[in-house]
């Protein structure tokens, strides 16, 4: 008789049962909700690319005005961002990001209220503090509930909602264009205003379905809450490439200041689409509303490529060419703008560098929560999609403005963009390779 094996077999498949249906409980509870604010947060960032296709007229706004009231958005998120994850780990996710959905929803709404460039200025540098911590807010809430092995296919899910955001939201707002003389307000008003109301709604919602933390989820049974603490601690207690250090100390750490360029090269990709592809997809002569549908191609074809590629980075348990790959796919695509003579060989183009830019997320962060401790995780975070948001937002969506008026070619001004997607490509591999050694030696030592 093998009754102690046995037993053992039951004992385990008794684990793994538990550990199923304790992460499908907290995936189903938090992450589709996540999903939605994210979808609108994205909407109401990049909103102001479909606004531009009748507002850049109407305010007599040229490219380099409307780059640089667009760009100002990402600046103040630079300055607020840290602040605000930190101020979420002393008052809770719960309330915290409650209070920032709350605040841009109705900063997005009073867009519509912008009479010129320097209102317009004005409004961007608000929205973006208003926002600032919101997605840098979720990933670190999410790696409160997420054991690693988990989180690339998690994330990835997650961070759909950034292409899936432009995919459904390019032909809802140029449709929403078309309410242009109801009520006496123009289309683009219209747009921000009811692309701003519902995204108050939500973050009252927050306060009812969030949890700040598993040890407070009544929706979890006893068993399943200990299990998933335990687990987490458990996986806290590992050494990490970052360890306990200070602000400062973390700022010159070279770990995070990579991690900051390699994000920044997919920030700067998307960002950097969002604001101008609307007007790129224009100029072959389409109508505003044939713009927003065409616009939506690449963000499906990338909503469905990054879901595949976390799954995968999960499943072969690698982060490091999971992470690199999509980058130097960016960087190609963009480089191909400038061959491009056709609205086919563009999209094409657009959607190599789109999906790039996005199915680098999942297995990045998951990269990125696994180098950092879990007392530099909230700063860590928030300080590495700050950097990011700065030189993806607020540089190069400038640069690209700048360029096309100088030039009159938005392709030229994306060649910027794909260099910085290079270098965060052998950045990382660079990086990996050295965090490798670096868990070697200390293994040997122990």
């Amino acid at each position: 008789m093998n009754t102690a094996g046995e037993d053992k077999d039951v004992s385990e498949q008794s684990v793994q049962s538990l550990e199923r249906t304790t992460i499908r409980r907290v995936v189903l509870r938090l992450v589709p909700f996540l999903m939605v604010c994210y979808f609108f947060a994205l909407l109401d960032r990049v909103n102001v690319g479909f606004a531009a296709l009748q507002m850049n007229k109407d305010l007599g706004l040229t490219p380099a005005m409307f780059g640089f009231g667009a760009s100002l958005f990402f600046f103040s998120y630079f300055l607020v961002e840290v602040p605000s994850n930190l101020a979420l780990q002393r008052f809770g996710a719960r309330r915290w990001i409650a209070r920032i959905m709350i605040t841009w929803g109705l900063i997005t709404a009073c867009m519509g209220l912008v009479t010129g460039p320097y209102s317009l200025y004005a409004m961007r540098f608000i929205l973006g503090a208003a926002e600032a911590g919101f997605f840098p807010g979720a990933i670190l809430y999410l790696t409160y509930w997420l054991p690693n092995e988990y989180r690339a296919r998690i994330l990835a899910t997650f961070t759909v909602s950034i292409p899936l955001a432009t995919f459904l939201g390019s032909p809802l707002s140029v449709s929403l264009l078309e309410l242009d003389g109801v009520l006496g307000l123009k289309g683009w008003q219209w747009l921000f205003i009811l692309e701003g109301l519902p995204t108050v709604l939500l973050g009252i919602t927050c306060l009812f379905v969030l949890t700040d933390k598993p040890r407070d989820a009544s929706w979890l049974s006893d068993a399943q809450r200990e299990w998933l603490i335990g687990r987490l601690d458990e996986e806290a207690s590992h050494k990490k490439p970052v360890g306990h250090i200070s602000l400062w100390e973390l700022a010159r750490n070279k770990y995070f200041l990579t991690m900051a360029l390699v994000c920044s090269g997919a920030s700067a990709t998307g960002s950097v689409l969002s604001v101008w592809q609307p007007q790129v997809l224009k100029a072959f002569g389409l109508t505003n509303l044939q713009t927003g549908f065409v616009n939506a191609i690449p963000y499906g074809i990338a909503t469905v490529l990054m879901i595949l590629w976390g799954r995968h980075s999960d499943r072969s348990d690698e982060r490091k060419w999971h992470t690199a790959l999509p980058l130097l796919l960016g960087a190609f695509g963009l480089s191909y703008l400038t061959l491009s003579g056709s609205l086919a060989t563009t999209v094409a183009a657009v959607s190599c560098a789109l999906v790039g830019a996005y199915a680098f997320k999942g297995p990045f962060w998951a990269l990125s929560s696994g180098w950092l401790s879990a007392t530099t995780l909230a700063a860590g975070i928030a300080g590495i999609n700050a950097i990011a948001n700065l030189i993806g937002g607020g540089i190069m969506v400038n640069v690209v403005g700048l360029i096309k008026e100088s030039t009159g070619s938005f392709a030229l001004g994306m060649l910027p963009v794909a260099a910085i997607d290079a270098a965060a490509a052998i950045s990382v591999l660079v990086l990996g390779r050295a965090a490798a050694r670096e868990a070697r030696a200390a293994s040997t030592a122990a």
